[in-house]
């Protein structure tokens, strides 16, 4: 075989094995699930990772999904959706949650303490005390929420925006999301927004990727101004915000 064809055929291999790498870590970083071993961010698949990640999410709400079909018709209603609640916090290890609260306890200090704060991995009291308000209005919202198909765009948008948010805002802290964000390419970004695009056409669900982005924006723009950029625990707080509004964004709807 000549040398240039040998060369490209190695090429091939090597992305289709960076991409299978970078789906790996997307979706052992955001699930419980031990069905890859690759928990190293190694150079190379950092960016891949990232583009994943809204793919992950629909992966997880649709195993969300699943679980309605098969409980739909054994149990109460109410008692499904606490189910179906309790489920989606502990497939994501309550990684989201965690930045949410450790975010909130940033909040609550002056600006050069916060990132310190939000570092501790103790939690605060307001981060604790918001916390379980944001719980029981995520509980609530699910208990009233009938249209359970859309929860895989729903966790598929709301981790669209956390790619988004590494690509377009200033990363604040040391550690792996810097990595993340010096491998994530605008090529990369791209796809992650086209699948995603393709994804909610199916599901009539397009329009909210508006209402995704406008979290987005104002939650980027005043962590930004607080902090000076985003870290690991603010797209934990923009991930789980996002799944919030976009859930009674299609209770209204559907209510109306």
């Amino acid at each position: 075989m000549p040398r240039g064809l040998q060369h490209s055929s190695w090429d091939k291999r090597e992305n289709k094995m960076r991409l299978f790498q970078g789906f790996a870590l997307a979706f052992n970083m955001l699930s419980i699930f031990p069905f890859f071993k690759i928990h190293d961010f190694f150079k190379g698949i950092n960016g891949y990772s990232a583009m994943f990640y809204p793919l992950v999410g629909f992966i997880l709400g649709s195993i969300l999904f699943l679980a309605h079909l098969i409980l739909q018709n054994h149990m109460p209603s109410t008692h499904e959706a606490v189910i179906i609640f309790g489920m989606w916090v502990l497939l994501t290890g309550a990684l989201h949650l965690d930045g949410f609260s450790d975010t909130v306890d940033g909040l609550f200090v002056s600006k050069d303490k916060a990132l310190e704060v939000m570092k501790d991995s103790l939690v605060g009291g307001m981060g604790m005390s918001f916390t379980i308000v944001f719980l029981v209005l995520k509980l609530s919202s699910v208990i009233h929420f009938e249209l359970y198909y859309m929860l895989p765009l729903i966790l598929m948008f709301s981790r669209l925006n956390a790619t988004l948010s590494i690509y377009f805002y200033n990363y604040i802290s040391s550690g792996v999301g810097s990595l993340i964000k010096k491998e994530l390419t605008l090529k990369l970004v791209l796809i992650a927004v086209t699948y995603s695009l393709v994804l909610a056409y199916f599901f009539s669900f397009t329009p909210a990727i508006l209402v995704s982005l406008l979290v987005l924006i104002i939650s980027a723009k005043f962590f930004t101004s607080r902090l000076g950029g985003l870290n690991g625990d603010t797209y934990g707080f923009i991930i789980e915000v996002t799944e919030l509004i976009l859930l009674n964004y299609i209770i209204i709807n559907n209510f109306s």
